[in-house]
């Protein structure tokens, strides 16, 4: 069992600092190329200690990273990915000289991954042992090194004096070996991807420092360099020699051995806890999640057999997995993998495992949601037809709806509980406008009208590639229960193809159902419809309904309960309805905590549109109007 950590007169407000290395990954698309090949690239946090960060943070830790970025786009990056997940960056230094250092890699297969490192003068290789704050150090319960910064002077020189302030204020010490040979000066600039060459330049440089940790973490090639020997008992042995830390020794698919004390004559002889099957994408990544499912653990105080379980399982998920930091599984993904472990013999493959970790790594919350819907298209056309508009006014018209929108959020004080429905025919410039704010953002991928569900812009994942992850799919379907067999395959077919890109996308999806107005209407209709799509596996962020009954919203409630707890919410429609009837709506939905919200759009914009096309009023009194319009359907909302 880990040894406990003792406490000091300071107060331990964070559970871990990460020092070392904190990089932009690009990762290659598409698998099984080479680098020279590949064509498009997904941009991650990388670096072995801010992948720690991200990824304790993702098991429940309070964890902070110190090191140094650009003052960039890239290091801002950097520093909002790790704030998403809640890691403390007060010490992420903005280096003014430098630029935050880059990763190009590709997967060629399982073992296979070339790899250039950018870090030529670096900002995460500038820390200096000034920016080490003995206050900062002496608030964590741990300090985790890597080991890349023991390779330079000056980087080495900073970790030093924070294991002296470690030592003084009995905050544990941890080093995740972390061997880059060409991190070390040892291969070309191009080859990344060797993962050992021999140096006993490197074996004393590490020796030399080997003592000042409680827990030291490597595969067996990273404890071959530090022991100097290629015999992996030999060289934990030499490593117990020097120090009197704790042994994690990484052994792949394998699974761990952790040796507290004397070095046995076999690895199984150690702590040895089995690995987890999974169908490998590429290894690259899985020693930073093992990391952080290990310290999960031990700071936690748990025994090595627990604490290894959490580390075997996080790096096979990862494994699995596009990337290293988006791959590292939440807290209750985990928790729920190791509670079915003996029913789940491929985690990779098991629906419930993708689906949370889907759902419980999303970046913002939504408590309420108010949304302006004017993604309208064929109604415009249809406006501007009548009062002989040409349909590029249409596109102006969508800016000043917006302009509107905005003024009314700010006036409402909404701001982060409001949002958009717009489309990209009519409105790019103001999804292009909107995008990287406060607002949420909705977008339409259905041709209007269309039954069955016909998709306006084609094949929906390549339309997917090209919109940024905060746009939400929104997906208007016709259907009813009624519906024959053919259109009931079809659409449905439909709606698990949009489901299943947004899975792989990222996106999130919202749902919206309306019953065609030829077919029998009621209440059941609705929750005979979101049964079947749950049973069909299909679990959108969001849906949009019309206004239901209490007592029809009291088993849309249980319905969402029983399948996905995680689902973001309902958004209520309005369909053009009068604004006392969207109130009535309101207060029926008022008892259902899954109802957060409206998305309404004819009922404010419609009136003040076609007086402004038939040029009874100004742009000034439009906007003016759609406001006030808005900040009654808010009020009658809030109201509720």
């Amino acid at each position: 069992m880990p040894t406990p950590i003792p406490t000091t007169k300071y107060p331990k407000t964070l559970d871990l600092i990460c020092m070392g290395r904190v990089a932009v990954d690009f990762y290659g698309q598409q698998i099984g190329a080479r680098l020279e090949d590949m064509s498009s690239f997904s941009k991650y946090l990388g670096g072995s200690s801010g992948n720690v960060a991200y990824g304790t943070a993702r098991q429940g830790l309070k964890s902070s990273m110190f090191a140094r970025v650009g003052d960039e786009h890239m290091g801002r990056f950097l520093k909002e990915e790790l704030d998403h997940v809640g890691v403390d960056t007060r010490y992420l230094i903005k280096d003014q000289q430098r630029l935050t250092a880059l990763v190009i890699l590709g997967i060629k297969d399982a073992d296979t991954f070339p790899l250039i490192f950018y870090r030529d003068n670096c900002a995460d290789m500038a820390i200096t042992a000034t920016d080490v704050n003995e206050e900062y150090i002496a608030s964590a319960r741990c300090l985790a090194i890597t080991g890349t910064h023991l390779s330079n002077s000056q980087t080495r020189d900073a970790v030093l004096t924070a294991l002296k302030y470690a030592k003084k204020h009995s905050v544990k010490t941890v080093l995740d070996i972390d061997y880059r040979p060409i991190l070390w000066g040892l291969t070309s600039l191009g080859d990344g991807e060797t993962r050992f060459i021999a140096s006993q330049l490197v074996t004393e440089q590490l020796q030399d420092v080997l003592h000042l940790f409680d827990l030291i973490v490597g595969t067996e090639e990273e404890f071959h360099i530090a022991g100097g020997s290629i015999n992996t008992i030999e060289a934990l042995q030499r490593v117990r020699q020097v120090s009197q830390a704790e042994l994690v020794c990484k052994r792949g698919h394998l699974g761990c051995s952790v040796f507290p004390g004397i070095i046995p004559s076999t690895l199984d002889e150690g702590i040895t806890v089995q690995g987890v099957r999974v169908e490998v994408l590429n290894v690259l990544g899985a020693g930073d999640a093992f990391m952080s499912g290990l310290l999960r653990g031990y700071l936690n105080g748990e025994s090595w057999e627990q604490s290894c379980a959490y580390a075997n399982a996080c790096g096979a998920l990862v494994v699995s997995r596009h990337g290293c930091a988006p791959a590292m599984p939440s807290k209750e993904e985990l928790d729920n993998y190791l509670a079915r472990a003996e029913q789940v013999l491929r985690p990779d493959l098991d629906n419930e495992l993708n689906h949370l970790h889907r759902v419980t790594t999303r970046r913002k919350k939504w408590q309420e949601l108010c949304v302006l819907a004017f993604d309208h298209r064929s109604q415009l056309v249809e406006m501007a037809k009548q009062f002989d508009v040409a349909p590029v006014r249409i596109e102006y018209l969508k800016t000043l709806i917006f302009n509107a929108s905005q003024m009314a959020v700010k006036e409402a004080n909404l701001i982060g509980k409001a949002g958009i429905l717009c489309d990209s025919r009519f409105g790019q410039s103001v999804l292009n406008q909107a995008t990287g704010s406060d607002c949420w953002i909705g977008r339409p991928i259905e041709l209007p009208g269309s039954r069955p569900l016909t998709l306006e812009h084609g094949n929906i994942g390549s339309q997917l590639v090209h919109w940024p992850l905060d746009h939400v799919v929104k997906c208007l379907v016709f259907c009813h229960p009624y519906d024959n067999g053919d259109m009931q395959k079809n659409q449905e077919e439909a709606i698990q193809e949009i489901f299943e890109a947004c899975c792989l996308s990222g996106h999130e999806l919202l749902l919206e159902v309306i019953l065609p107005k030829e077919m029998p209407q009621g209440d059941e209709h609705y929750i005979h419809l979101l049964t079947r799509l749950y049973a069909l596996g299909i679990k959108p962020d969001w849906w949009k309904l019309p206004p239901l009954s209490s007592s029809s919203w009291a088993q849309i409630s249980a319905l969402i309960d029983d399948n996905d707890k995680h689902c973001r919410g309902i958004v209520l429609l309005g369909l053009d309805a009068p604004v006392e009837q969207l109130k009535s709506g309101f207060i029926s939905a008022s008892e259902c905590k899954w109802v957060k919200g409206f998305a309404v759009g004819r009922t404010i914009f419609g009136e003040p549109s076609r007086s402004w096309f038939a040029n009874e009023i100004d742009d000034m009194a439009l906007i003016e109007q759609i406001k006030n319009n808005y900040l009654t359907i808010i009020d009658a909302w809030q109201a509720r």
